[in-house]
């Protein structure tokens, strides 16, 4: 695989950092601004709006730049929102550099993919995302806990200061790494735009929305699931954790294989195993060894399911990738915003910290039913073609 591939890994490892620490953060920086730790959460779903906003609006923005211009251009932004966020002097502050950086993210990986599947020949592009994204699976097995770590001992903007360090590492990886070529002719905006006239492109974008979502809706509550309903002790929550982030890097990588070999085989075979798992997990709550051994595997099927998502896009939009691979991003945390919103609802109304899992796996039903129409879809395609 090309060493580009290396820069581009590097950049999704410290984005998804900048994404996944601030939960770890939250209690000191509550503390430091004063203010509750509901209202620091709000970091979190501010983050995750400037991703789902960000990501079309500055792919469109950039539609007409070459594709390393706009992975450097982003970069630098990814920078800038970090560098807001280490030396915040207030909530405000930090919240408008969060959502700098949520920015650059979306549109970095909405770009980045479409670099990543060009780098490579056909039969390969799968895993050329895969490899991509396994820094993003990386970033939970140790970029959180190593932020985390630095913030408990140095403080939080201590934490922010790493990013930014890894931030300009990654940076010069795509100067230094990633070719240099022209845009495409023709990839203008409204080529771009056009792709959105496409059903196929809207059924793709359904499938990573319903197909994705159970993975917050389960991890959610995760923490209050174990102690509350399997007895585990407090301290066991960060190593169960790590140990599921170890299933999503596996996954990740797996996912990226079955891609390659059958693109929507893939995604049946991934949200099929994700809406089996999030039951099973509710099943298996209160039993602690079943209970590690389901959400390891469940980790494996949640980052199965990135790859061949981020494909079947690529390939349902392969006149006018970039902005429909954004979007695509941006359904990715569409799906967490729905799986973690509809997993509160369950525990507000009372039916327990095991109750989200069950909503999962119906939200995972749904995902297998999305992808069941658009295999519809292009069995009518192939008709209308012949």
């Amino acid at each position: 695989m090309p060493l580009a591939l290396l820069a581009l890994a590097i950049s999704a490892f410290g984005i998804g950092t900048t994404e996944f620490i601030i939960n770890g953060l939250l209690p000191d920086l509550a503390a430091d601004f004063d203010v509750s730790v509901p209202v620091a959460g709000l970091l979190v779903s501010g983050y995750a709006a400037g991703v789902v906003v960000g990501a079309p609006l500055l792919t469109m923005a950039g539609a007409r730049l070459p594709r390393k211009t706009m992975l450097v251009a982003l970069m630098v932004l990814f920078l800038a929102g970090n560098l807001l966020s280490a030396l915040a002097p207030t909530y405000g502050a930090l919240m408008a550099g969060r959502i700098i950086a949520a920015f650059a993210h979306g549109a970095f990986f909405g770009v980045g993919a479409v670099v990543a599947a060009d780098l490579v020949e056909p039969g390969k592009r799968a895993r050329a995302l895969a490899l991509m994204f396994s820094g993003l699976s990386l970033s939970n097995v140790l970029g959180v806990p190593a932020g985390t770590a630095i913030g408990q001992a140095l403080g939080w903007r201590a934490t922010f200061w790493a990013v930014v360090a890894v931030g300009v590492v990654a940076l010069a990886g795509i100067i230094a790494l990633v070719p240099s070529s022209p845009r495409p002719q023709g990839h203008g905006l409204l080529r771009e735009l056009g792709v959105f006239r496409q059903g196929g492109v809207w059924l793709a974008l359904a499938m990573t929305v319903f197909g994705f979502a159970p993975v917050f809706t389960v991890i959610t509550f995760i923490a209050p699931m174990m102690t509350d309903v399997g007895g585990f002790s407090s301290g066991a929550v960060p190593v169960v954790m790590g140990v599921l982030g170890v299933g999503l890097v596996v996954g990740n990588l797996l996912g990226g294989r079955l891609a390659d070999r059958a693109v929507l085989p893939a995604v049946y075979g991934s949200v099929g195993a994700l809406t089996v798992l999030s039951a099973l997990v509710a099943v298996v709550a209160g039993n602690q060894a079943a209970f590690i051994v389901t959400i390891v595997l469940f980790g494996v099927a949640a980052f199965a399911t990135i790859p061949p998502l981020q494909t079947w896009v690529l390939d349902s939009a392969s006149q006018a990738p970039a902005l429909a691979s954004a979007a695509n991003i941006g359904a990715f945390n569409l799906a967490n915003a729905l799986g973690s919103l509809l997993a509160g609802f369950t525990v507000d109304a009372g039916f327990g910290y095991a109750a989200p899992a069950w909503a999962g796996a119906l939200l995972g039903v749904a995902g297998l039913a999305v992808t069941a129409v658009v295999s519809l879809h292009v069995r009518r395609q192939a008709l209308a073609a012949t």
